[in-house]
């Protein structure tokens, strides 16, 4: 497939343009207490939103960590919010993207080292320096169906999102440079 052609196949049915169904942003310190609600207070100022905590699943002892201690904090971004925060986050890794951070489906995943790599962001000494793992996921109008409560049903397979189709839109829609 050619990158010309899934454009040329936007403009005939609207239906099979792609868009940003959410971002998912996490920052798993691998401790409770302060760390972790340094990492809180960072991605709150980030996103703009309130994180939510998650929970180890297990006892792991060679790290300290107990089963259902709170050791990472979580924000899931939709809409405006979501294309901007993207916007703002896509410099931090030079507008370059692997192309095997994208799965089957077109969604795709990548990690920010440092916090401060995201421009506009001051360093603060008393909250550190924390790396964040962004998963973003692409779908299409009609994907709902999938999961509405009631009649639910599958996605034909020609709806579906390919990963080529993904790589292109990240390359038009951010000028993120996919290699």
């Amino acid at each position: 497939m050619s990158p010309e052609e899934p454009a040329k196949r936007y403009l005939e049915n609207r239906m099979l343009k792609p868009r940003i169904e959410k971002v998912v942003v996490n920052i798993s310190v691998g401790k409770s207490g302060e760390p972790l609600e340094r990492a809180l207070t960072i991605l709150r100022e980030l996103t703009g939103q309130k994180p939510c905590t998650r929970r180890a699943k297990r006892t792991i002892r060679d790290f300290g960590i107990r089963a259902k201690e709170p050791i990472s904090c979580i924000v899931t971004l939709r809409g405006e919010k979501a294309m901007s925060f993207l916007r703002r986050v896509l410099p931090a890794v030079d507008n370059r993207i692997a192309k095997a951070s994208f799965d089957g489906h077109g969604n795709l995943s990548f990690g920010i080292k440092e916090h401060i790599d995201i421009p506009g962001t001051r360093y603060s000494p008393e909250l550190g320096i924390v790396g964040m793992d962004i998963a973003v996921t692409i779908g299409r109008p009609g994907y709902r169906v999938r999961s509405r409560h009631r009649a639910k049903s599958k996605i034909g397979s020609q709806h579906l999102l390919t990963s080529d189709e993904g790589v292109s839109f990240i390359r038009e829609e951010f000028n993120a440079e996919v290699a």
